[in-house]
């Protein structure tokens, strides 16, 4: 058995610029969104009770300087006047409870120069410390189609032991292998939906692909990509510092892609029976990526049609449908 996973490193020290104008007014992790329990939350405190409810006990926020405050203002719950006002909303009270336990777990570490995701993920080494950890991305949005959520479908994973380090995968079709890192795997006996990693290649071409990163299993034209979510060891601090110290970056950035290659290939001993000690796993849900306008808007509607208000949502869109499809159906007939 590996061990617990216990904390969680979520990454939120983007600048935002596909969410220009309203990025410049608050970060795009603190957009407000209607939870499948129909309360009205910030994207990263969604993202957040991700991991707790995966029985994650302290998270780490990567931030750009200076935003700690705006993040620990809001998970502080209610002040004295704020609870007077809220006195005859118990709906209210028991959620400003949510947000204080949140706030409780929460640590912080900035991101001092935009040098890329893998050196934002970098900044998290000393709150994790020699445990394996749980990382999400701050912009992502996870929906189960099963009773246990994505995080903990990953997280059971990796307990249940042979790898040092899982990542989340979901199958992709090949026009969209320029949006996402890409993994080869081999499927692990007795283990549906699992494999073990020999290859991962940071947005890959289709060419490229094609020739090495086929999955065996996998339908033609789709991959394995990243879904967004990992479990981690804390060598993979070791990877990205030697990307650090080395200078080795695509596109002028250290990207987490590469370390986790370099962490595969020289860092991790072989797994139980011979397998590699990197595995990959897919997951019985959707990722949502809130950090585009489309992805947004997909969102809310991914929340709303999983969650408490799902009858008025299908009976909303289905009545705006026919309001938009009315006018075509006149032209064509």
């Amino acid at each position: 058995m590996n061990g617990t996973v216990r904390k969680a490193v979520i990454t939120a020290a983007g600048r935002g610029t596909r969410q220009y104008p309203a990025s410049s007014a608050v970060q795009k992790e603190m957009f407000p969104l209607v939870d499948r329990d129909g309360l009205t939350k910030t994207v990263i405190q969604i993202i957040g009770e991700e991991a707790i409810n995966a029985g994650v006990e302290q998270i780490c926020l990567v931030t750009q300087p200076g935003d700690e405050k705006l993040y620990a203002d809001y998970f502080q719950g209610m002040t004295e006047e704020t609870f007077a006002a809220f006195a005859d909303k118990p709906w209210a009270i028991e959620a400003a409870e949510h947000l204080a336990d949140f706030g409780r777990r929460l640590h912080f570490v900035s991101q001092d120069s935009p040098e890329g995701y893998g050196h934002a993920v970098y900044q998290a080494k000393d709150f994790v410390g020699d445990e394996p950890f749980l990382h999400l991305l701050g912009d992502h949005v996870y929906i189960a189609a099963a009773a246990r959520n994505c995080a903990q479908q990953l997280i059971d994973v990796y307990e249940e032991g042979g790898f040092a380090a899982v990542s989340a995968v979901q199958p992709t079709p090949e026009h969209l292998l320029h949006l996402f890192g890409t993994m080869k795997g081999e499927a692990v006996e007795d283990r549906a939906g699992v494999w073990s990693v020999a290859a991962i290649e940071e947005k890959p071409g289709v060419e490229r692909a094609r020739a090495h990163l086929r999955t065996p299993g996998i339908p033609a034209g789709q991959y394995l990509c990243h879904f967004g979510m990992h479990v981690f060891p804390p060598a993979i601090f070791e990877a990205l510092g030697h990307h650090i110290d080395h200078d080795l970056r695509i596109n002028g950035e250290i990207q987490l892609t590469n370390a986790q290659e370099f962490m595969r290939t020289e860092l991790l001993g072989g797994g139980p029976g011979g397998h590699p000690a990197y595995g990959a796993c897919s997951i019985e849900g959707r990722r949502f990526d809130t950090g585009i306008p489309y992805g947004l808007m997909e969102t809310q509607i991914g929340l709303a049609l999983a969650g408490r208000h799902r009858g008025e949502i299908v009976e909303s869109i289905a009545l705006l449908l026919a309001e938009h499809l009315a006018p075509v159906a006149r032209k064509q007939g």
